[in-house]
């Protein structure tokens, strides 16, 4: 059988493109890849030869069809040979559930504010108040993942949390979201030096310079 196949869009703005494909590229999955160019021409009956939902990330393995980020990150921690997708200790495993569940349906003032963008210039923006409030709780429950666990990753080991929170790290880089006058803080440090351990992986530098080299330029995510 042939590898795996995912199937993602642009990679200079699909953030949930970029989760499964984080992890399955940090474990060293042999993995094919299809880009699909989002938003241009007739992308969606492209996806749609994949994937039932007609949106993308999708994965095809053989006969199996996994649509959805978390239930593809789920599906590769079970199926294809990733040693660690959640922690082994089952409190640690229900916590690292539990962020990643907050991270797939919440955030909405975030990801409408800071769209992920990796060739976007480095620089502050205005934040209103329900996207102050997300980012507040997303330093919070970095700093607390981190502090618990003892790092360097969000619960010890890479896993799919990590993954889950890579799309934030570019967020928090680009829109320079951590507060200067929270610089001192023992457990913002603690985030930040995730967000920059997360940056200096090898296959996230490798997603972002792809990204880039982008062609695809859609006005709606270049805020």
């Amino acid at each position: 059988m042939s590898s795996p196949l995912l199937v993602i869009g642009n990679k200079r703005y699909s953030s949930w493109s970029l989760r499964p494909w984080l992890l399955l590229r940090v474990n060293d999955v042999d993995f094919r890849e299809q880009r699909v160019s989002l938003y241009q021409g007739d992308y969606k009956p492209e996806i749609l030869q994949a994937s039932p939902a007609g949106k993308v990330p999708v994965l095809v393995n053989g006969d199996v069809t996994v649509w959805d980020s978390l239930a593809i990150c789920e599906y590769a921690a079970e199926s294809l040979g990733i040693a660690r997708g959640w922690p082994r200790d089952v409190k640690a495993r229900a916590h690292a559930r539990s962020i990643c569940a907050e991270m797939h349906a919440g955030f909405a003032a975030l990801r409408t504010r800071c769209t992920m963008n990796v060739a976007r210039p480095p620089s502050p923006v205005e934040l209103d108040a329900a996207t102050a409030a997300d980012v507040s709780r997303i330093r919070a429950l970095m700093s607390d993942c981190l502090a618990r666990y003892g790092g360097p990753f969000l619960f010890g080991d890479f896993t799919i949390a990590d993954a889950f929170y890579a799309p934030v790290a570019i967020r928090f880089d680009r829109y320079r979201l951590f507060s200067p006058a929270a610089a001192s803080d023992a457990g913002d440090a603690a985030a930040r030096a995730w967000v920059e351990r997360v940056l200096a992986l090898p296959a996230m530098r490798e997603w972002i310079a792809a990204g880039r080299a982008e062609t695809d330029v859609l006005p709606q995510f270049e805020k």
